[in-house]
């Protein structure tokens, strides 16, 4: 059988000046993906920047007065504001429309898609033509746990992710910079992304906080994750903490699981488990900075059989935020989508 020819697609990038637009940008120059004509859209303060694409300057166009019609794939790095606005305008003119904002991820007829985790949920996004991608913390630990549910069931999950700026995006990245060289030049730092100082301090506080008690970043964690493994008793009991780290997110994962597996046979089956790498090294972890930054696999280490739970289990999970986390996620999407559905 004849390999599937697949047409360029009209493609534009919402948001492309940003972290995780340009880091889209140059995943799909890497992946080849199939690009005829590309639409760099962003607000009216980048309007006239360039950013090159397969060796070519494209301009940035104001997306206040960009004609959706042009496109049939529109990849949206924005701001909730910038998706409730203009994402449904982009699916109504007929263009398939991936999403990285939190807006549609809870919407019942929304696919929110892990490729590696819940593929099969795909078969939806025609209902309205809206795929949302799901948070950077949310898609490295659904794809750890992804074979270990399915082995054993998965009853509870603990988890404690180490987030790094660059998830807050570039002024925050700027801020920790700035204020690290501030301080081991003794002069004194302003505060202006985060609520205290992130340079040399941790932040247990990551977007808002809720009335139980619980930030909004660590609800998503939640939510999505009942979502996507479409299994509303899985019991997840989340903390997020921002810590002074350019790039790559971590999480220390201690589960409880339906039936016993061992920490031995749970890396086996981590070891085949698509888009994931168990580390093996001199030390017996990864770590954001050595191991996930710049890289698309996600690295688990340190898997123990938890000495408290009988059926309690017990990883480390680091990942790329910009490009598993968000960006790359994305574009492995539109390649499924384009493979299966078009």
């Amino acid at each position: 059988m004849a390999a599937k020819k697949i047409k360029p697609l009209n493609v534009a990038i919402v948001g492309a000046t940003g972290v995780v637009g340009s880091t889209l940008l140059s995943i799909l120059e890497e992946r080849q993906f199939p690009v005829d004509q590309l639409y760099l859209l962003a607000s009216a303060r980048s309007v006239g920047e360039t950013l090159d694409f397969n060796n070519k300057p494209h301009w940035v166009e104001n997306i206040e007065h960009f004609d959706f019609s042009k496109t049939q794939l529109c990849f949206f790095c924005a701001s909730n504001e910038v998706a409730a606005e203009y994402v449904p305008k982009a699916a109504a003119a007929g263009n398939i429309v991936i999403d990285k904002s939190s807006h549609f991820r809870y919407h019942a007829d929304v696919p929110l898609i892990v490729p590696e985790v819940n593929a099969d949920a795909l078969a939806n996004y025609r209902l309205t033509h809206i795929i949302a991608n799901p948070n950077c913390n949310t898609i490295p630990i659904a794809m750890v746990l992804k074979p270990i549910y399915d082995a054993v069931g998965i009853k509870r999950v603990n988890v404690a992710t180490y987030q790094a700026v660059s998830g807050t995006g570039k002024d925050a990245v700027t801020e920790l910079a700035e204020q690290t060289g501030y301080l081991l030049n003794g002069l004194p730092i302003k505060v202006k992304v985060y609520p205290q100082q992130i340079a040399f301090n941790v932040l247990p506080h990551i977007d808002d906080f809720m009335e139980n008690g619980y930030t909004k970043e660590e609800m998503k964690i939640v939510w999505e994750l009942q979502k996507i493994f479409n299994d509303n008793t899985l019991a997840v009991n989340p903390t997020a903490v921002r810590v002074p780290v350019f790039y790559g997110h971590s999480a220390a994962l201690h589960i409880e699981t339906k039936n016993k597996i061992t920490a031995a046979d749970a890396t086996a089956l981590l070891h085949d488990a698509p888009g994931v790498k168990f580390h093996q090294g001199k030390q017996p972890y990864p770590t954001p900075v050595m191991d996930a930054a710049g890289k698309d696999d996600v690295y688990v280490g340190r898997i123990r059989e938890d000495i408290s739970c009988e059926n309690g289990l017990n990883l480390w999970v680091v990942g790329d935020n910009l490009r598993k986390g968000a960006a790359l996620n994305g574009v492995q999407i539109a390649e499924l989508v384009i493979r299966d559905y078009l």
